[in-house]
C-alpha cells in the first residue's frame, strides 16, 4: 500500500490541507523530489458562511459544499468533514503521518518536533503568544490524536526559521526581565522563508550564499533578511500584526495609540484586538477591501491610498532590512501579492535605483523568475512559495529519523 503524507493548516478563519504521496519513503532525503501532491483543499470563511472545496494538482475541482453559519458548525466539525473526504479519496492509499502548521513555537522549539502529550502541553503555553492562531492551530493535533493516538504528528513552527536572528535584532528595548520571559521579537512567515531558502539556490547560488531579502507579500505580509540563506531580521515582531500593514492587521503602529484607545475611547481588550487584526490594514484604510486584486482595480481614491501605503512600508521596511545586511545582493518577491500582482512589484522598484534595483518592464509583467535587467547590480526574482511541501519535506524527514518505514 503506498503511504501519503498529509499536511493540515488551521487558522483562525479557515482550515487548508494537501495530501502528498511518499513513494521514495525508504530514502534518507528530505528533499521534495518524491513528494507528489495528490490533492489540496480549504474550508473558507469559518464563523461567517464556510465553504469547502477540493482540487486536483491540475486545479480540477473534485468536491465543494458550503453551510450555513452555526455554533454547530465550528472547527471541529469542518475537520471531521475533510478527514472523512480526504479517507474516502485516497484510492487505497494510507496516510502514514501529519504535518501541521504551528504559528509558535517560543523560545523552545527552532525546528519541526514530533508531537507527544508532553508537547502539546508545552505548545498550549505559547496560546498567549499567539492567540488568534495558536488555539487553532492546536485543534487538529488534539483531534488526530483523539481518533489514533499512534498517528506520526509533527509540527512545523513559523517561528522556528528566525531563531538565527541576533539579539541585537530579536530584543525590545523593555527591562530584561520581560525579556527573559519571551517577550521579544519572533518574526513569523518562517515555513515559507524556508522555503525560499531552499529554492534559492536554484535560482541564484551567489544570492544563496549573499544578502537576500524576502518579500512575503500576501493578506499576511512580512519581509526577511537574509545572510547566507539564515533569518537576521524580520519586520514581524512578538506578533504577527507588527511590521508591513496587511489585509487587515495594522503593522507597526504607535504603542501610544493603543493607550489613547483605551483612555479616551474606553475600548477594552477584546475591542482592541479585533481592530488590530480584523478591521484595519487595507480593509481600514480603504473603507473598500482587504483584497489587493478589488483595490487595484478600483477608481476610489481611498483604495489608491490604501495601496500607496503598502507600497510606501514595503520600500521603508525594505531599506530598513538592507541596513541589517548591510548591503543587498537580491531581492525576491513571493506569496500571493507578490508572485501574481506585477503592478504592486513594479511600484515597490521604482525609485529604488538607489539600491541598483532595476527591474525589466516585460520579464515582470509576464512574471518570469527573474525581473531584474542584465544590468541591475541587485538581482530581482519572483519565487512561488510553498509552505504546504515545506512542511510535508520536514514531516517525512522526522519519518526517516524516526524509522517509522517498515
Amino acid at each position: 500500500m503506498k503511504e501519503c503524507i498529509a499536511v493540515i493548516n488551521a487558522g483562525s478563519s479557515s482550515i487548508k490541507f494537501s495530501v502528498f504521496t511518499n513513494d521514495n519513503s525508504s530514502s534518507s532525503s528530505s528533499g521534495d523530489d518524491s513528494l507528489e501532491l495528490i490533492f489540496k483543499g480549504q474550508v473558507d470563511g469559518i464563523g461567517v458562511a464556510p465553504k469547502f472545496e477540493a482540487t486536483a494538482p491540475d486545479g480540477t475541482i473534485l468536491a465543494s459544499n458550503e453551510w450555513a453559519n452555526h455554533p454547530d458548525v465550528n472547527h471541529k466539525m469542518l475537520l471531521d468533514e475533510i478527514i472523512q473526504w480526504a479517507g474516502e479519496n485516497l484510492d487505497g492509499r494510507e496516510i502514514r503521518a501529519v504535518g501541521h502548521r504551528v504559528v509558535h513555537g517560543g523560545k523552545i522549539y527552532s525546528k519541526p518536533v514530533l508531537v507527544d502529550e508532553s508537547v502539546l502541553q508545552t505548545l498550549e503555553t505559547f496560546v498567549a503568544l499567539a492567540p488568534l492562531h495558536q488555539p487553532h492551530n492546536l485543534v487538529p493535533i488534539k483531534t488526530l490524536a483523539q481518533m489514533d493516538p499512534y498517528l506520526f504528528q509533527v509540527a512545523c513552527f513559523d517561528t522556528a526559521f528566525h531563531t538565527t536572528m541576533p539579539d541585537v535584532a530579536r530584543n525590545f528595548a523593555l527591562p530584561r526581565n520581560f525579556t527573559q520571559e519571551g517577550v521579544h521579537r519572533y518574526g513569523f512567515h518562517g515555513l515559507s522563508y524556508e522555503y525560499i531558502a531552499n529554492k534559492l539556490p536554484s535560482f541564484d547560488l551567489q544570492a544563496a550564499k549573499g544578502r537576500a531579502v524576502v518579500a512575503h507579500l500576501g493578506s499576511g505580509a512580512s519581509m526577511c533578511a537574509m545572510l547566507k540563506s539564515k533569518s537576521i531580521a524580520s519586520t514581524m515582531g512578538f506578533t504577527a500584526i507588527d511590521g508591513l500593514p496587511m489585509g487587515t492587521r495594522t503593522g507597526s503602529l504607535d504603542p501610544g495609540v493603543v493607550l489613547y484607545l483605551m483612555r479616551q475611547k474606553h475600548m477594552d481588550t477584546d475591542d482592541i484586538e479585533r481592530l488590530l487584526y480584523k478591521e484595519s490594514g487595507m480593509l481600514g484604510i480603504s473603507g473598500i477591501s482587504n483584497d489587493m486584486r478589488v483595490l487595484m482595480k478600483s477608481d476610489d481614491p481611498r483604495a489608491k491610498e490604501a495601496v500607496d501605503i503598502f507600497v510606501y512600508r514595503v520600500k521603508k521596511e525594505l531599506a530598513g532590512l538592507v541596513a541589517a545586511l548591510e548591503g543587498i545582493d537580491t531581492l525576491v518577491f513571493t506569496a500571493g501579492i507578490g508572485e501574481n500582482s506585477p503592478q504592486i512589484r513594479e511600484q515597490i522598484c521604482q525609485g529604488l535605483q538607489w539600491l541598483g534595483i532595476r527591474i525589466d518592464s516585460e520579464a515582470n509583467r509576464r512574471g518570469k523568475p527573474r525581473i531584474s535587467t542584465s544590468d541591475s547590480d541587485v538581482s530581482v526574482w519572483v519565487i512561488p512559495t510553498n509552505e504546504e511541501l515545506m512542511i510535508a519535506m520536514h514531516t517525512r524527514k522526522l519519518m526517516v529519523q524516526n524509522t517509522v518505514y517498515h
